[in-house]
């Protein structure tokens, strides 16, 4: 009953023998598509779906793997960029689910569904009309009035493409309202006829739009004449057969408390984001565990039958049940559709219970159906409705729960909260945020190599001396992230060994790069949205970037965001990627780790921001260039070396300071700022850095194939061994502060660069990584101290306690 073949009987052979249909097309068709027939004065057969979940109960697994693969072929079709710009809107009844999942394939974009159902208070963004259905009236509610406004592309999801009618009502009735450039149509099967072929590309040159069709199977329906009078014939004749029988009492089903979270829309009617789909994912495992205990013991074989238009989340609570647990699992819904049952292998529709409608629908009450449930063999049934339809009619004697409480021996009923909009302006929503800054206006990258999340603060005075921010951090006057250094301008000396570390580094800055970006690609996302922690991890990220395109021809998205120690990360920058990309895809990448404080920082600051927001998907986890303090798992090498970009400020990351974080400066609605040194151009190299090793790149393949494959198979589980190498050193030089203690070759420059350093602890025998270390320590007066076993190539002291009349001491103890 669950395969539109089953015994070798194709499930539209009764069909095609009595009327002469016939479905001709892909091999895959006859698998995908059964037949039925149906009172209908306009159409009298149906293509049955075996892979919706409507009409046929199926594995949860197979339905939402269909949708979401489709999902995913439009977002290879649009690209990423207008991936996150895009709307996906699909057709009530039968496609919201289907139209959900191609929106979980999509990953980027908001969702939205019409319906059937008139919601009080929300008012109407446009409705269009289905020419061949039952009920024909489609309402477009979104919650957000703003939603179908832009530019973006639209992605139309129905579940068959039969005449275009539909279709072509739908785009023509919105881009007199909402104009855009493009639309694309998504469906499981494309069955037009040749006639009607052509239609599509009429409408797109008649409104001067792109309009894609993606379908997973295309054939034709032939129809012989005379088609739809025979059909309603065979309808009326074998109606008579009475309906599967229904209960004889009013039953007691099992109510099972799903502890769904609040505010958290039932599905699309209103609009459902990326951020929404983010709470679902997290909340899924314990609603499918609060489901399985309820279940009998015993039980092996159990149906999760949706409501009408609720698809998407009785079948995301049934493929998280059929996942997690050893039952077999199938899924279906009820539906408005009147069709024919015939108990014949070769038919579609086996069984159908019928029972009056329990939503109080706006067209006045009716029969509602539920088909190939009865003698389906279910241990169980769990029966999961919006509370709108949770009401008496669902528990009457003729109702519901009460057929099925003729077919299964346990009948449970979770009932989902129908979500119900606030006010359009509500007054927790924060302002919208604005766009990424990009060059040359904003840094002097490339615009399509960053996007900054960032303010512009160039025009506001934050520089301050040296050793005078370091005595008001030091005595907790200020918080470093609230002035900036003034900007170091290396000497010709200095230059002369940026440059000639960045010649003999650059074929293994170019491996590291490569390395880290396979195991990317590999373990966390085939599509990753890289956002660099500003700014140490710009470049890197701009390299990661490069790659990706040199190695396998990916545009990937590339954001930088602030992150400041003792502060978290910008909530907004975060806010903002998860409208725009799905959290799950991205990747946090810094240039390298010291102690892995920072690591730390964005674990804690991840968990908290999910607490107050409740988005969930983002992962802590950081993509590093090099990893000597052995903090994370994603990295391209854990030696410490010279990582050139390292050796500079703002000229080697597009002219762009520290952010910074102050209460005068960045208000809560406010992305964190920066400034762009646009009067450092004549020094800036971040262009001539990123070139430099991305020219090595083909050189570097077979290396980074070979390390790649080394890194993926080994165990590369933190050891967090910088972390106590730093504590040892705190202890030993009195200092009694980790915060003070720099590892690493790039902290210890930092160090040299930004603070007041006390000073430096070197490992014997290192050589030329050390040269600009050694020079700006001559330069500052900075004493060098030659450590033999020492686990980092150096680690830079900051003088600890400073003010500004302080004279340090004899470099084991200090005077606190």
């Amino acid at each position: 009953m669950n395969n539109a073949v089953n015994n070798g009987v194709w499930s539209g052979s009764w069909v095609a023998e009595r009327l002469g249909v016939q479905l001709e097309g892909d091999d895959t068709l006859t698998s995908l598509l059964g037949l039925a027939l149906r009172r209908n004065p306009k159409r009298a057969h149906l293509l049955v779906s075996n892979v919706l979940g409507k009409h046929v109960p199926q594995s949860p697994t197979v339905v939402h793997g269909v949708g979401h693969g489709l999902g995913r072929r439009v977002r290879d079709l649009l690209g990423d960029e207008d991936a996150a710009a895009a709307v996906v809107l699909g057709y009530a009844e039968t496609a919201t689910g289907l139209g959900h999942c191609v929106a979980d394939g999509l990953g980027l974009a908001p969702y939205l569904h019409s319906t059937r159902r008139p919601v009080p208070g929300v008012a109407r963004a446009g409705g269009f009309e289905e020419s061949h259905s039952h009920a024909t009236s489609h309402l477009l509610l979104p919650e957000d009035p703003t939603l179908l406004v832009g530019d973006g592309p639209l992605v139309l999801v129905d579940d068959e493409f039969s005449t275009g009618n539909t279709v072509l009502n739908t785009i023509r009735a919105l881009h007199e309202r909402y104009p855009r450039r493009r639309y694309v149509v998504v469906a499981l099967v494309d069955m037009r006829s040749p006639a009607d072929a052509g239609r599509l590309d009429d409408l797109a040159r008649e409104i001067g739009a792109r309009v894609d069709l993606v379908t997973a199977a295309t054939g034709t329906v032939r129809l012989p004449d005379g088609v739809l009078e025979k059909g309603q014939e065979l309808v009326a004749r074998h109606e008579t057969a009475p309906p599967a029988p229904g209960g004889a009492g009013a039953p007691r089903p099992t109510r099972v408390d799903l502890h769904w979270p609040a505010g958290l829309p039932d599905g699309g009617r209103h609009g459902f984001t990326p951020a929404h789909r983010a709470r679902l994912e997290n909340a899924l495992p314990a609603m499918a565990a609060r489901l399985a205990q309820a279940l009998p013991a015993g039980a092996r074989r159990v149906l999760v039958l949706g409501f009408e238009e609720l698809m998407y989340a009785p079948l995301r609570l049934a493929r998280e049940l059929e996942q997690t647990t050893g039952i077999e699992v199938r899924y279906s819904t009820t539906t408005r559709s009147p069709v024919l049952a015939v108990d014949d292998p070769g038919y579609a529709i086996r069984t159908r219970l019928l029972f009056p409608a329990h939503d109080d629908p706006a067209d006045g009450p009716g029969e509602r159906y539920a088909y190939n449930v009865a003698g389906a063999g279910f241990d169980a049934v769990v029966t999961v409705v919006d509370s709108v339809a949770d009401t008496p009619a669902l528990h009457a004697p003729d109702g519901l729960l009460a057929q099925l409480a003729a077919q299964t021996p346990h009948v449970l009923l979770a009932v989902v909260p129908s979500y119900v909009p606030g006010p359009v302006a509500l007054p927790e929503r924060p302002p919208m945020l604005p766009e990424p800054l990009r060059g040359p206006a904003f840094s002097s990258y490339a615009p399509e190599e960053v996007g900054w999340l960032l303010q512009d603060l160039s025009d506001v005075t934050l520089e301050a001396p040296t050793e005078e921010r370091e005595e008001a951090i030091q005595s907790g006057g200020a918080h470093y992230a609230e002035s900036l250094p003034v900007e170091y301008q290396p000497s010709e000396q200095y230059q002369a060994i940026f440059h000639s570390a960045l010649e003999e580094s650059a074929a293994r800055l170019a491996q590291a790069v490569g390395a880290v970006t396979e195991i990317v690609l590999a373990e966390r996302s085939p599509r990753p949205v890289l956002v660099s922690l500003a700014r140490a991890g710009t470049p890197v990220g701009v390299l990661m970037r490069r790659w990706a395109q040199f190695r396998h021809g990916l545009e990937l998205p590339h954001y930088a965001v602030s992150i400041v120690r003792g502060r978290g990360i910008d909530a907004n920058a975060l806010r903002w990627l998860a409208r725009h990309h799905d959290p799950r895809d991205v990747v946090f990448v810094d240039g390298w780790t010291g102690k892995g404080a920072i690591t730390r920082e964005l674990a804690t600051a991840i968990r908290e921001f999910e607490a107050t927001d409740g988005i969930t998907g983002f992962d802590p986890e950081i993509a590093v260039l090099a990893d000597p303090g052995s903090c994370v798992r994603t990295y391209g090498t854990r030696d410490d070396y010279l990582i050139p970009s390292a050796c500079l400020n703002s000229t080697v990351s597009g002219l762009i300071s520290r952010t910074v974080l102050r209460a005068d400066l960045v208000g809560p609605h406010d992305f964190h700022g920066a400034k762009h040194y646009r009067e450092l151009a004549a020094s800036d190299v971040s262009v001539a850095f990123l070139d430099a090793v991305s020219a090595r790149f083909p050189e570097v393949t077979d290396a980074v194939d070979a390390t790649a494959k080394e890194l993926l198979s080994a165990d590369r589980t933190p050891t967090w061994e910088g972390w106590a190498a730093v504590e040892r050193i705190s202890e030993e030089y009195g200092i009694h502060d980790v915060n003070l203690v720099k590892p690493g070759v790039g902290e210890t420059t930092r160090v040299l660069l930004r603070r007041v350093p006390w000073k430096i602890l070197a490992r014997a025998g290192a050589g030329a990584d050390l040269a600009h270390v050694r020079l700006l320590a001559e330069q500052r007066g900075v004493p060098v101290e030659e450590v033999p076993d020492l686990p980092y190539t150096c680690v830079g002291l900051i003088h600890p306690k400073y003010t500004r009349g302080a004279t340090g001491a004899d470099g084991r103890a200090v005077n606190l």
